[in-house]
């Protein structure tokens, strides 16, 4: 167990910004301390920290950086790891000796810009249903979160050689909603909500990508659904290329989630509430797990 997990102490005349740290230790006990800095040297704040015992392989300590990029423990005599991971940015994990009394100077860690994956081939890519998953999680008026899925859609991808300017397609069948209850399901397709008579089909065309650094991105574009668009902005994680699949074929794979709002598509949850109906909520949690297969240079043809 940790002795104390403690924020460092900032002395108001400290000339420099190591001076004026304090640990207090319990007896026996050593100290740890890091500074962490981004890829241009200035402190950064909400770095998540991880000190392992290396002998019993039990988390001894854990935290975030604080604003000016220090964190600081104390911890029994030992031999531990410690990792520390930020958004974007190549983890750092060393080994370190903690000596009894001990009360060494912060060392400076510098993270540097986590490697990007190759991006996918240019070209056409469609998504592959049977590896693919789009589901939504929403919560249950006065319950638990209600979970679910769409099981029949369609999806396609051009990669340009700006990957900025690439595009995704996708139709959903709003009929397939499946949440694992038949009498929630029929009411989920009825007019009250996905209306799925008049609007059969959901649909996400995508109008830019936007690089946000390591393997995320935001995929820009607009989502219509129930008769309605509007822009929604997706945080994507792309998670690579790689050859599989029972004729080899060239893959790529993502996981985008995306909040939306019912009220913003006309699916008025007030008006049922007033009308005694058990609904979910305003907001639903909707997720994309797609992997599509690489299908030829030229632009696939788009789900109709």
């Amino acid at each position: 167990m940790a002795l104390g997990l403690l924020r460092r102490r900032w002395s108001k005349d400290a000339p420099a910004r190591s001076a004026g740290l304090t640990l207090p230790l319990p007896p026996g006990a050593g100290g740890i301390a890091r500074s962490v800095l981004d890829p241009v040297d200035q402190p950064l704040g909400g770095a998540d920290v991880t000190v392992t015992a290396l002998d019993t392989h039990q988390v001894t300590a854990r935290g975030t950086t604080d604003p000016f990029g220090f964190f600081m423990a104390a911890l029994p005599p030992g031999r531990y790891s410690m990792l520390i991971v930020a958004e974007g940015l190549d983890p750092h994990r060393e080994t370190v000796e903690i000596v009894a009394d001990s009360r060494p100077a912060p060392a400076h860690i510098r993270l540097q810009p986590a490697r990007q994956l190759p991006l996918p081939p240019t070209g056409g890519w469609v998504f592959d249903p049977p590896h693919t998953a789009i589901r939504f999680i929403a919560k249950h008026v006065g319950m638990a979160h209600v979970h679910g899925r769409f099981e029949r859609f369609d999806g396609a991808i051009t990669v340009a050689p700006d990957m900025s300017q690439s595009t995704v397609r996708v139709r959903i069948d709003a009929s397939s909603i499946n949440t694992g209850n038949t009498t929630r399901d029929n009411h989920l397709r009825s007019g009250d909500f996905l209306d799925v008579e008049r609007y059969p089909y959901i649909d996400f065309a995508s109008t830019r990508f936007a690089y946000r650094g390591g393997s995320k991105w935001t995929l820009l574009g607009t989502l219509t659904m129930h008769g309605v668009s509007r822009s929604v902005s997706l945080d994507t994680a792309y998670l690579g290329t790689v050859n599989g699949g029972y004729g080899e074929e060239l893959r790529c794979a993502a996981l985008a989630t995306a909040e939306l709002h019912r009220e913003d598509y006309t699916l008025n949850w007030r008006s049922m509430l007033a009308r005694g109906i058990a609904v979910v909520g305003p907001t639903v949690q909707l997720e994309l797990d797609v992997q599509a297969m690489y299908r030829s240079p030229e632009t696939p043809t788009p789900p109709e």
